[in-house]
């Protein structure tokens, strides 16, 4: 059992580095990739630490982009480099869209002020520090009782569909897989339930385009897939020559019901999905 999809404190999980090593470790992982938002940091200070323990650690992330710039929706990205460093190139890029998440919650905390949530910029920082965005918004909503829970906080206000939604600036989809591409990463589209289609003939042209682009891969399993979209998205990969890859997208303490490794309990995506990643 492998889980190539968690997030650290270094981006908007609750568990550090080294803590989400020790939950590997205790869960029985094979591997585990680090996919923070936008950041390696939460990898960096892992690599060590799970090399100690004997836990084989992958160097992932996670990118926001768009289809198009007429689509609202957000669509999320998985890239993985499984055979060396990024390239200073796609480092540097990186930081450019940390600034942009930065400028995003400097107008996000100034629109919810606009409608009485009384959040600044700084409450913010001192939770999520350089990788702070929507959660670490949501979590304050819920600590300060203008929200019952994490869920109403993005139904209320920080969802796409929300009013208080603010954009931030996101590159194109097909732009961040040749990204990936050129550093040495491979892409996979992840949880693509997410982009919540109208139909599967619609979810189907869009894989095929992506695959058309340079996609390596399609987030099979995950936490919020059942069997049948896990079916659904495996004969996704068979019919357009993509990889499959799979994970908990494990948050710790902002995502209770879902553990590092199963999921909701019924996750167990195979080591054999990474040895065919990795040749």
């Amino acid at each position: 059992m492998i889980d190539l999809h968690s997030h650290t404190t270094e981006s908007d999980g609750t568990f550090t580095p080294q803590g989400l090593i020790d939950a590997g470790v205790a869960a029985g992982l094979e591997a585990l990739a680090i996919t923070d938002h936008d950041t390696f940091s939460g990898y960096e200070l892992a690599r060590e630490y799970a090399s100690c323990l004997g836990l084989p650690l992958i160097r992932g992330i996670e990118l926001s982009t768009k289809v198009d710039f007429s689509d609202r929706r957000t669509v999320h990205l998985l890239g993985y480099f499984l055979h060396g460093e990024p390239s200073a190139e796609f480092v540097t890029w990186l930081q450019r869209m940390q600034d942009s998440r930065r400028d995003r919650n400097s107008r996000l905390a100034t629109r919810l002020q606009s409608m009485g949530v009384n959040i600044t910029l700084n409450d913010v920082d001192a939770i999520g520090r350089n990788m702070a965005g929507r959660p670490h918004f949501a979590r304050l909503m819920v600590n300060r009782g203008y929200v019952s829970n994490y869920r109403e906080a993005f139904d209320r206000y920080l969802d796409e569909s929300a009013p208080g939604y603010v954009d931030r600036e996101e590159p194109l989809l097909a732009d961040a897989i040749e990204r990936l591409r050129r550093a040495g990463g491979m892409s996979s589209l992840a949880h693509p339930v997410r982009l919540n289609f109208t139909s599967h003939e619609a979810e189907e042209q869009l894989v095929s385009k992506l695959a058309d682009q340079g996609l390596d891969a399609i987030e099979v399993w995950h936490s919020d897939h059942t069997a049948v979209d896990s079916a659904r998205y495996l004969n996704l990969a068979a019919k357009y020559g993509l990889r499959m890859t799979g994970g908990s997208d494990f948050h710790g303490d902002n995502k209770p019901n879902v553990r590092l490794g199963v999921g909701p309990g019924t996750l167990n995506v195979p080591l054999s999905a990474l040895n065919a990643l990795r040749s």
